[in-house]
């Protein structure tokens, strides 16, 4: 069974009810559509059939407790890894309720919610861990029924907001209490974080979001591309994620927004042997926000190169381990799907 994108769960009476036989009589064909696309426009199968494989991979080698450390002891135990987890599962559009993986996707979103700090609303011990879980938790509120997700959701949100208005440089770095420095990295994760947050209806200051993009403005080079911790030594990953915060922000007429769009074009056949699969999960994203006709040529060789490089088993391994290299491979592939209200346009 498919869920609707959360959009449509505002609507009441006949019109939901119509539309949910019209969806359900799309997907009862056998094919995925896109929601916001034309009837004709199909998931490849190729692509379903890769993805399947990586959910399923993920549902039998997922812990109890709903974390992913028993069989990846590199980052599966991590909240944000395991958001990025929640992520991928429920992107597929699957009913996160009653649907084939209902209970992976539970126990999972608990666990976020147990390992939030409940005086300082952190959750894990560092700002990725902070960053990725909240950005599950704002995609699955009000999509999985759990009434713990809403304060777990505003204690982050909050905890985002008062760590930035403590950091000189606007932005983000490991520990919430850092003052004189921030990174593209950790900014980026955190700015996504409350663009989810804001998406669910939680309330994120406006300065907030100014504040993070004029960070990122500062390590923008003139050609485009993004540095770490200042505008030198640009890479396309680091690109990837500052050109996604300026399109999430709707803002594409800010200075350099135009150069990184053409340094991420001139990047295409990239692949960060360093970061694997965080590069795959941000570039995916930055292009689809940026320009449908540059994501669908990513999309078409993203989808050949990474059903290439899946394992038997359905997983795809890195020295960042299984959970988050599987997860991260694929939400590249999930704006196929557009279920996640953060995918859409």
């Amino acid at each position: 069974m498919r869920i609707l994108p959360p959009i449509f769960h505002q609507l009441h009476g006949t019109l939901l009810l119509v539309t949910v036989l019209f969806v359900t009589s799309l997907t009862s064909s056998g094919y995925a559509q896109f929601l916001d696309q034309t009837v004709d426009s199909k998931i490849p199968a190729k692509l379903d059939s890769t993805y399947l494989k990586g959910i399923r991979y993920l549902v039998r080698s997922q812990d109890d407790n709903g974390a992913w450390k028993s069989q990846d002891s590199t980052y599966g135990g991590n909240p944000g890894v395991v958001g990025l987890a929640v992520m991928a599962i429920t992107a597929h559009g699957d009913d996160p309720n009653s649907g084939p993986y209902a209970q992976s996707v539970q126990r999972a979103v608990q666990f976020i919610i147990d390992e939030q700090n409940e005086s300082t609303g952190m959750i894990g011990d560092r700002m990725y861990d902070h960053g990725f879980a909240t950005t599950a938790l704002a995609e699955v509120y009000g999509m999985v029924d759990n009434d713990k997700i809403g304060p777990a959701l505003q204690k982050a949100v909050d905890l985002l907001v008062s760590s930035q208005s403590k950091n000189r440089r606007g932005g983000w770095r490991y520990d919430p209490g850092t003052t004189d420095s921030a990174d593209t990295s950790i900014v980026g994760c955190c700015m996504v974080a409350l663009y989810a947050a804001r998406n669910a209806g939680i309330e994120v200051p406006d300065e907030a979001i100014e504040k993070g993009l004029k960070y990122l403005s500062t390590v923008r080079t003139p050609e485009g591309g993004y540095g770490y911790t200042s505008a030198t030594s640009p890479n396309p990953t680091r690109t990837a994620i500052g050109h996604l915060a300026f399109s999430l922000a709707r803002d594409r007429k800010t200075e350099g927004y135009d150069e990184g769009l053409e340094y991420l074009k001139k990047n295409l056949k990239f692949r960060d042997r360093n970061y694997a699969f965080y590069f795959e999960y941000y570039m995916s994203q930055a292009l689809f926000h940026a320009d449908e006709k540059v994501w669908e040529e990513w999309n078409a060789n993203n989808i050949t190169y990474l059903t290439t490089i899946q394992l038997a088993d359905g997983s795809w391994a890195s020295d960042k381990g299984t959970t988050f290299s599987t997860s991260g491979a694929l939400l590249s592939l999930a704006l196929n799907y557009r279920f996640l209200p953060i995918y859409e346009r």
